[in-house]
């Protein structure tokens, strides 16, 4: 390689460049509203769009919880949330991919959780809940905290989410 410096320092701005987007991946708006349409989708309910004032109250949020990371829901939110953690890696998409997991521990017909939890499943598919903002952190224990707030809230008591 001492024969083409130039290269060496390529391949050192392209291996940085590659870690940054990959720290990146799956954490965009587009991932998040990518991973919420098209678990309402599946169950057709129309798609949500990003709004950026939900999206700076989930990051106030998240940013609260970046000393402890703990698994604490925002006081009285104006908003619907779903919350994660994880002590290691967790994108934004996995995040939504846990709560849109709960799926199967929903009845339709009941309307009711079985088996399970559900309410972050109902809260991502809530057929009136049409603005969605999201933050990720990653806390100083090194783990990662993921919220969702939803505009307007679902999981409202005796109506069904589709």
């Amino acid at each position: 390689m001492e024969k083409f410096p130039h290269l060496r320092l390529f391949l050192i701005v392209l291996t940085m460049s590659l870690c940054l987007y990959s720290s990146q991946a799956q954490n965009s708006i587009q991932d998040y509203l990518d991973a919420h349409n098209a678990a309402r989708a599946d169950v057709g309910v129309g798609p949500m769009t990003w709004d950026n004032s939900v999206a700076a109250y989930a990051q106030n949020y998240a940013n609260q919880r970046i000393g402890d990371c703990n698994l604490v829901h925002s006081s009285n939110p104006p908003y619907g949330e779903n919350i994660a953690q994880s002590s290691g890696d967790l994108t934004g998409k996995d995040a939504v991919d846990m709560w849109v997991a709960e799926k199967s521990n929903y009845d339709p017909n009941s309307n009711s959780c079985v088996g399970g939890e559900c309410g972050h499943y109902t809260q991502v598919v809530w057929r009136n809940s049409v603005r969605l903002g999201c933050a990720r952190v990653q806390c100083n224990n090194e783990g990662w905290f993921v919220s969702c707030n939803y505009d307007p809230a679902g999981n409202v008591i005796g109506e069904r989410p589709y």
